[in-house]
């Protein structure tokens, strides 16, 4: 088993950042990509950035044309990272953390994200 903490979420205001990390304890031998989805208020699950554990990484389409969002992780510390910069409304959502062992998933119970203006 693979237990996942998000922590960093709160209320922030438009055009602030925010650091959310996600750690990984368990069963952690294994563990392959990590990744954060979120899911906005009304809407589903989308997937925002993953990396592998090798440090390579990749965005969804709807975020990776602004340049806002930086996924980055410590293998050391078993832990990923989503930097998010110029922060906007649409922003708003719970932020999941997803690891991938032996070819199961593995999910966060969520750090909540809102952006005031």
């Amino acid at each position: 088993q693979v237990q996942l903490v998000e922590s960093g979420g709160g209320l922030v205001q438009v055009g602030g950042s925010q650091r959310l990390s996600c750690a990984a304890s368990g069963s952690i031998f294994g563990i392959n990509a990590m990744g954060w989805y979120r899911q906005a208020p009304g809407k589903q699950r989308e997937l925002v950035a993953s990396i592998s554990s090798g440090g390579s990484s990749m965005y969804a389409d709807s975020v990776a044309v602004e340049g806002r969002f930086t996924i980055s992780r410590d293998n050391t510390k078993s832990t990923v990272y989503l930097q998010i910069d110029s922060l906007k409304p649409e922003d708003t959502a719970v932020y999941y953390c997803n690891a991938n062992v032996w070819g199961r998933d593995y999910w966060g119970k969520g750090t909540l994200v809102t952006v005031s203006s």
